[in-house]
């Protein structure tokens, strides 16, 4: 389906109950009552042929029968009875309907789908509870009781759980501005619904109850556009491993599903927590400190103990308790007494008076380095709480984002607490649950950073895309599973990662010798069979072999043990190779691997024989840059010994990342390899090398950049173009490109800005010109043009942008070329550009606007089958601009 119509499903202005029901412990009958004392101001009506009136309303008989035709249907009719509904329904106009019907079989489905498909109708379920969008007194479902209006908007695949969460949040006083029960997600998924809440001005922060995700790139897409807009949170069912399946190789073992999950939720940008009340947590917490940039915490409390709990728990979880300057700690020894704790927490000791309070706040919110505030109170019998409250409110809500407040306690601070909250101040019970808080807001940060970050441009040379796909190539021809040793490290040289050499040699005493005979020094000796891929379980490799005679006997040995031990395995040869002598090298693996749902992803940990044992690794999703590369090695444990220790001098970490982006690139552009290891992986002050390495393949194809979660640079579009008598390259923005983009529009003509931008110039910031380098190419696209004649070959000459709505239908250019370039025929190259793009992709409208007084861009556009108009809903000086695309 569309992103269309989701507004008719979550604030539609009319709504028809089908099988409203007056019985008792109906699903229908509950449906109704809600929908009628929830307080929605527009038309409700009752559909059921059996009753004349329903709770002294009339009560039609069909759809036929309605006096208007409703925006929003509610099926709570038999399953055989959906598919006709929607088709009737469809026709007559309806463009929602939520399916609150349970038990459709396959055949039933796939019949509501085509009866919705021909109307654009979307579907909400079926086997849903409903949703609820209380700022328009929308209920729409069987739930147990209704919801308080606000910022926050919930969907979730469990109907329980939203039932449960709604109890629990009234019982907190927390607000909602869309409940959403996803149920068995016909039509309407995660996607679609993060694509409206994303610009839905009601809601302030999303969460999300997932269970499991059916569309992996519409799902990260829309997640990662939502997560630049406003927060996201996510709780994930299934954090167990009941449900992993083994695998052949050390990645498949590693790269469990949950993990993988984990690796999406930080690609998008957006943050997860382990437990339901956390979900709130977080976002009361974000809702209200997203735009503090603190990374250390100071606290304030009238008890030590309280402050000790808080600390405890800092220290738990690696959170940084602020650390007082000089001026602040003589700020503060003038208004506390001498017995204060003199450090941070600052206990300002439990027989405070309200002055005492007033007077430390004034000096830690004057204080720079105490960024973030989290005040902890236990009740006394020497001041009333609600006296403090009223007191430092007013206070503290001159500084939004700065403190957390915990009341410690129950009825007694009740009063205070509200106090507080009512001045915007985020509450918590106990200072665990305010310090965890706090935690999940940097690693919220630390995901947004690595989704806006600038990657450097890696020095990676271009693959030999040809030699790795011919090794692929006969390996399948030969029905070969695996590749040997041999061929796995020469699949990894095609990528730039740097190998021992290894000869492969028939499976005999006498010929792994005479390969250790070309070998200057010691080699390793290893078995080569299909059977066994661990080699060193089997007893299958041998170290530092000092010349031929040892090789032989080593082989001798080898070739008995495998008889009494593995006599089914088939010996296909030995390796040989020479003894890679770095003293200071650590062990790594490097691994991918294809998941059922996100496709290929990526490992990177601690390596060796127990890889699996000691379990240190991290995952993530293709494709790398040296940014994220950075961030996959950062999360691991193996991260600090890399940075050097004693006389370990620091690893080449750059190098450890183009391994990463190497394997990177290999998942997207050979879709056989089904998984991947490179174990060991030796890192150290020179560099990374790979050790050994193995490599499945399978002619299912199932990697690929098809299935990548995230769509990777289209290096297919990059194209050379005539212009002026030469050349110029045309090719996509990357992330790389910000400081390239930076010096194209800081040197464009304040006229040409405004032109383009339709304001004023202004500093371009960091995040400005992330969010115009680093784009989804699922959904955007901007071509610029290069002056490969440019000192450097990188010179900006102009850019045209191109941003699609979720389901193609429409896209929004923009174009704009270098101030002295104008008139000279680069924009019309840039924008057919554009249009021959937005043709491929079976776009079917390109609109944009253009100032009035623009007359250069506008004959453009006309002499490119563009209409132009005024658009009623835009200023007066704005022209819209539009064209229908033919079928690709």
């Amino acid at each position: 389906m569309t992103q269309r119509h989701l507004d008719r499903l979550l604030t539609p202005q009319s709504v028809a109950i089908f099988g409203a029901s007056d019985k008792p412990a109906r699903v229908g009958t509950t449906v109704w009552r809600n929908l009628r004392s929830g307080g929605f101001q527009g038309p409700v009506v009752a559909v059921n042929p059996r009753l004349a009136r329903l709770d002294g309303q009339r009560c039609y008989a069909s759809a036929a029968d309605l006096p208007f035709i409703p925006d929003l249907a509610v099926l709570c009719t038999p399953p055989a009875s959906i598919a006709p509904l929607v088709a009737d329904l469809g026709a007559r106009g309806t463009r929602a309907a939520i399916i609150v019907t349970a038990g459709l079989s396959p055949a039933d489905k796939q019949a509501v789908l085509d009866a919705a498909r021909p109307h654009m109708l979307r579907l909400l379920g079926p086997n849903c509870i409903g949703l609820l969008s209380p700022h328009l007194g929308l209920n729409a479902s069987f739930t147990h009781t209704h919801a308080r209006p606000g910022e926050l908007a919930l969907v979730s695949q469990s109907g329980a759980l939203l039932t449960a969460l709604l109890d629990w949040a009234n019982k907190q006083r927390i607000g909602f501005s869309h409940l959403i029960s996803l149920g068995e997600n016909l039509d309407v998924d995660f996607g679609d619904l993060l694509d409206h809440l994303a610009g839905d001005p009601h809601t302030r922060a999303i969460l999300l109850y997932i269970e499991s995700v059916s569309s992996p790139r519409k799902f990260m897409s829309a997640a990662r556009a939502a997560a630049r807009a406003k927060p996201v949170i996510v709780v994930k069912a299934g954090r167990a491993p009941a449900g992993m399946q083994a695998a052949a190789s050390h990645t498949g073992a590693l790269a469990g599903s949950d993990l993988v999950f984990d690796a999406a939720i930080r690609r998008a940008g957006m943050l997860r927590v382990d437990t339901l009340k956390e979900l709130f947590i977080a976002a009361q917490t974000l809702a209200r400190f997203r735009d503090n940039p603190a990374s250390e915490l100071m606290v304030i409390t009238n008890g030590g103990g309280a402050g000790v709990m808080a600390a405890d728990e800092a220290a738990h979880l690696g959170v940084k308790l602020a650390r007082p300057g000089d001026a602040l700690m003589r700020r503060l020894n003038t208004v506390l007494p001498g017995n204060w704790s003199h450090g941070n927490p600052v206990d300002i000791i439990g027989d405070a008076p309200v002055q005492r309070y007033v007077d430390s706040f004034d000096a830690l919110l004057n204080a720079p380095e105490a960024g973030a505030l989290l005040f902890v109170h236990a009740p006394t019998a020497i001041v009333d709480s609600r006296d403090i409250a009223e007191a430092c409110a007013p206070q503290l809500a001159r500084h939004p984002g700065r403190v957390m407040g915990c009341w410690l306690g129950g009825d007694t601070v009740e009063p205070a607490r509200r106090c507080f909250e009512a001045a915007g101040i985020a509450d918590y019970e106990t200072p665990e649950e305010a310090v965890r808080a706090f935690s999940l807001m940097q690693t919220y940060r630390r995901n947004q950073m690595t989704l806006r970050q600038t990657p450097a441009a890696s020095t990676l040379a271009e693959p030999d895309q040809a030699r790795a796909r011919n090794l692929v190539a006969a390996a399948l021809a030969e029905e070969r599973e695996w590749l040997d040793e041999v061929a796995a490290k020469s699949l990894l040289a095609a990528y730039g990662v740097p190998i021992v050499a290894t000869h492969l040699v028939p499976p005999t005493p006498d010929a792994a010798a005479a390969a250790a005979r070309s070998i200057t020094g010691p080699v390793a000796l290893k078995i080569v069979s299909p059977q066994l891929l661990h080699k060193s379980d089997a007893g299958g490799v041998r170290l530092d072999l000092a010349d031929e005679a040892a090789v032989r006997t080593a082989a001798q040995e080898m070739l008995a043990h495998l008889q009494a031990t593995q006599p089914h395995a088939r010996l296909e040869g030995f390796s040989v190779q020479a003894m890679a002598r770095r003293p200071h090298a650590q062990e790594l693996i490097v691994g991918a691997h294809v998941d059922p749902i996100f496709g290929p992803v990526l490992l990177f940990g601690q390596g060796g024989t127990a890889v699996e044992v000691i379990g240190d690794r991290a995952i993530a999703l293709p494709p790398l840059n040296r940014t994220l590369a950075r961030d996959l090695i950062d999360r691991t444990r193996v991260a600090r010994l890399l940075t050097g220790y004693r006389d370990r001098p620091p690893a080449r970490l750059d190098a450890v990342c183009d391994v990463l982006i190497a394997v990177s690139r290999m998942m997207g552009d050979l879709p056989e390899l089904a998984e991947l290891d490179i174990n060991p992986l030796w890192a150290d002050e020179h560099g990374a090398l790979a050790l050994d390495a193995r490599v499945r393949l399978s002619a299912a194809r199932p990697a690929g950049v098809a299935r990548f979660a995230v769509r990777p640079y289209p290096a297919e579009l990059e194209r050379t173009l005539l212009w002026r008598g030469g050349s110029i390259l045309v090719r996509p923005i990357r992330p790389e490109d910000e400081a390239l983009h930076r010096e194209f529009l800081e040197s464009a003509d304040p006229e040409d800005l405004r032109m383009r931008f339709f304001e004023a110039p202004h500093p371009w910031s960091h995040d400005a010109l992330a969010r115009l380098t680093q784009i989804d190419y699922e959904r955007e696209m901007a071509f610029i043009a290069l002056d490969p004649n440019a000192p450097d070959g990188r010179r900006t000459l102009g850019v045209v942008r191109l941003v699609r709505d979720p389901d193609n239908t429409e896209a929004e250019f923009a174009v704009m070329v270098r101030s002295r370039l104008k008139g000279q025929g680069l924009g019309r190259l840039l924008m057919q550009t554009m249009l021959d793009y937005a043709t491929a992709r079976g776009t079917q409208r390109i609109i944009g606007y253009v100032l009035r007084d623009n007359r250069a861009m506008l004959t453009l556009v006309k002499s490119l089958g563009f209409t132009t108009q005024a658009d009623p809903q835009q200023p007066s000086e704005l022209i819209y601009v539009s064209r229908a695309m033919p079928a690709p």
